[in-house]
């Protein structure tokens, strides 16, 4: 689904499209039509245990888990894309306290993109230094690997 198939969704169930969830194509596998999950489905589905989505409540990354009659929690799929958004964010080493901000920007509504827009920008410098820092030890390890390959070969054509 593109954001415009997304915003005009929104327009017809009157909720308003975000955009700060993860893309269609990034987002967790789970059941056709369902749009309503117990905790053990989303553990299931998503590889988080049960402690740690309560802890996300806890927190504040998922404040506005729906109940049933019952008191037990039911994730929605809007849920689960940001569960997917989250893991995204987990990845790039972002701090807790920096996600748990980030989702509060979120709530705060529209007022509050430049700060987000801030946070995401500083995680990116943050990742794309990291990946840099990753090529330089890539680039060692493919030396070292070569030296090894080549000493290998010198050595089996010296015994044959």
């Amino acid at each position: 689904m593109t954001v415009m198939e997304t915003t005009a969704e929104a327009a017809e169930t009157g909720t308003s499209p975000d955009v700060c969830v993860a893309p269609p194509e990034q987002r967790l596998r789970r059941p056709d039509g369902q749009d309503s999950y117990t905790i053990s489905e989303v553990v299931a589905c998503t590889g988080l245990t049960a402690h740690t989505l309560r802890w996300y409540e806890r927190i504040g990354l998922m404040p506005h888990i729906d109940r049933s009659h019952t008191g037990q929690r039911r994730y929605s799929n809007r849920d689960l894309d940001w569960l997917g958004l989250v893991g995204k964010l987990r990845l790039t080493g972002m701090p807790v306290a920096d996600m748990v901000r980030y989702a509060e920007l979120v709530r705060e509504g529209d007022d509050t993109y430049l700060e987000r827009y801030e946070l995401l920008e500083a995680t990116r410098r943050d990742v794309r230094s990291r990946i840099a820092e990753l090529q330089d030890t890539l680039a060692v390890l493919d030396r070292k690997i070569t030296f090894y390959a080549d000493a290998g070969r010198a050595l089996a054509s010296e015994r044959s």
